[in-house]
C-alpha cells in the first residue's frame, strides 16, 4: 500500500496544484481532439441529427459515474461531502440556474469548458464568453447579486428526506431487513449504467432529410467503439480529480474542498489571482483552467488545427456577452456547468443534478427553438 502522506508530507499543496494542473492539461487534449461539446452534443439531438456527439457524452458520463463510485469504496473517498450532496436544497434555484446556464450556453455557442478549449485553439471570442462568465460567476458567489442569491434560495429551500438517490430510494422502500447502503448505491450505479450505455451503444443516426428513400436510407452505421474512446477517457478524469482532492489533498488540519472537473466557480478564481496573485496564493480551479488551456493550445498545434479567430459582427460580441453573464450567474445557482453538473455531480448520484442539468438542457431547448424561429 502506497503511503501517499509520507510521500506529499510538507508539500502537499504542490503535488496537489501540480495533479490538478496535469488533470486540466488532460482534459484541455482530449476535448481539442475529440471536439467534446455538451451543447454540441444537445443541438444534433435537438435537430434529430447524428447523435455521436450525444453518444460521447453519455459514455463519459457512465465511465465518471462508475469511476467515481469505485473510489468511493476503494479509496475511502466521502462523495457525500462535496457541493453536491445536500437534502436541503433551493430546487428553484437549481432549475432557475440550469435554465440560465443552458440559455447562455447556446448564446455563447459553447460552455465554460468549451470556451476554455476553444481559446486555446485561437478562438478570441470565448476570451469574451469568458470574461463574461468570471464576472457573473464571481458577482452571484460574492458580489453585488450574492443577496439576490442568497434571499432567493433562503425563500425556497426545501428539506429532502435524502441527499442522494440511493439513499431516497432506500427511504421510499423501507424493507423489514435492512438493506446495506452499498447495496442501493450499486443498484442505482447499474440501472443508470444501463440506461446510459444501452442507449450510447444501440443508438443510431436519424435521417437528416425527408427525401430518404427504402431504396437509398440515409442512415450511417453506428460510431466504431474507438469513436467513443475520448467519452471513456474524459470520464476517468472525473474520479482522478476526486482523488486528487480527497487522497493526496487529504490533511486533517488543513482538509482541502472535495471536487472534480467544474468550471464557473474555477473561471473567476482565474480571473480574481490575474488580478491579485501578489496577495493570494493560487487555487485548483486557477491551476485547473490554466491546465486546460495549455492542453488545448498544445493539442491545437500538434494537429495544427490552431487559428486566429475573432468576431465578424456587433451581434456575435452581444450574444457572447450575454451568454457569458448568464452562464456565470446560472452556474452559480445551478451548483455546476454542464461539465460541473453533467460528469462531476452525476457521478456522486447526488439529487442535486437533476434538477440542474433538466434546467440546463431545457434552457439550450429554448434558445435552439427561439434561433430556429428566428432562422425561419
Amino acid at each position: 500500500m502506497i503511503d501517499w502522506n509520507a510521500i506529499v508530507a510538507g508539500q502537499r499543496e504542490a503535488w496537489v496544484l501540480g495533479a490538478t494542473a496535469a488533470l486540466g492539461l488532460a482534459f484541455g487534449v482530449l476535448a481539442q481532439g475529440s471536439r467534446f461539446c455538451f451543447l454540441r452534443a444537445l443541438q444534433a439531438a435537438f435537430a434529430r441529427t447524428q447523435p455521436g456527439p450525444l453518444r460521447l457524452f453519455a459514455v463519459a458520463m457512465a465511465t465518471a459515474l462508475v469511476g467515481s463510485q469505485w473510489l468511493a469504496g476503494a479509496a475511502d473517498v466521502n462523495l457525500g461531502q462535496s457541493l453536491y450532496a445536500q437534502s436541503r436544497l433551493s430546487l428553484v434555484a437549481l432549475l432557475l440556474g440550469g435554465l440560465l446556464f443552458g440559455y447562455g450556453m447556446a448564446l455563447a455557442n459553447a460552455c465554460g469548458a468549451r470556451s476554455l478549449v476553444l481559446l486555446g485553439s485561437g478562438n478570441l471570442r470565448s476570451l469574451v464568453t469568458l470574461l463574461c462568465l468570471a464576472v457573473g460567476a464571481a458577482a452571484t458567489l460574492s458580489g453585488v447579486l450574492a443577496p439576490l442569491r442568497i434571499r432567493l434560495t433562503e425563500a425556497t429551500q426545501t428539506e429532502l428526506p435524502a441527499a442522494t438517490l440511493p439513499a431516497l430510494i432506500a427511504w421510499l422502500l423501507p424493507l423489514s431487513q435492512p438493506v446495506p447502503a452499498a447495496a442501493w448505491r450499486w443498484a442505482c450505479v447499474v440501472l443508470l449504467l444501463a440506461a446510459l450505455l444501452g442507449w450510447a451503444l444501440t443508438r443510431r443516426s436519424v435521417p437528416t432529410s425527408t427525401t430518404a428513400t427504402a431504396a437509398a436510407p440515409l442512415s450511417a452505421p453506428a460510431s466504431p467503439a474507438r469513436a467513443l474512446l475520448p467519452g471513456v477517457l474524459i470520464g476517468l478524469l472525473v474520479p482522478l480529480g476526486w482523488w486528487i482532492t480527497g487522497r493526496l489533498g487529504a490533511d486533517d488540519f488543513e482538509p482541502l474542498p472535495l471536487g472534480s472537473l467544474t468550471f464557473v466557480a474555477p473561471v473567476a478564481q482565474s480571473l480574481q489571482y490575474l488580478q491579485l496573485s501578489t496577495g493570494i496564493g493560487a487555487s485548483t480551479g486557477a491551476v485547473l483552467c490554466a491546465g486546460v488551456l495549455v492542453g488545448a493550445l498544445a493539442s491545437a498545434l500538434v494537429r495544427r488545427e490552431f487559428q486566429w479567430q475573432g468576431f465578424t459582427t456587433a451581434a456575435q460580441t452581444g450574444r457572447s456577452i450575454v451568454g457569458g453573464t448568464l452562464m456565470g450567474v446560472g452556474g452559480v445557482l445551478a451548483l455546476g456547468c454542464s461539465i460541473g453538473q453533467g460528469l462531476t455531480g452525476f457521478s456522486t448520484l447526488a439529487l442535486s443534478t437533476y434538477p440542474a442539468l433538466a434546467g440546463i438542457v431545457g434552457g439550450a431547448w429554448l434558445a435552439w427553438r427561439t434561433s430556429a424561429r428566428e432562422g425561419q
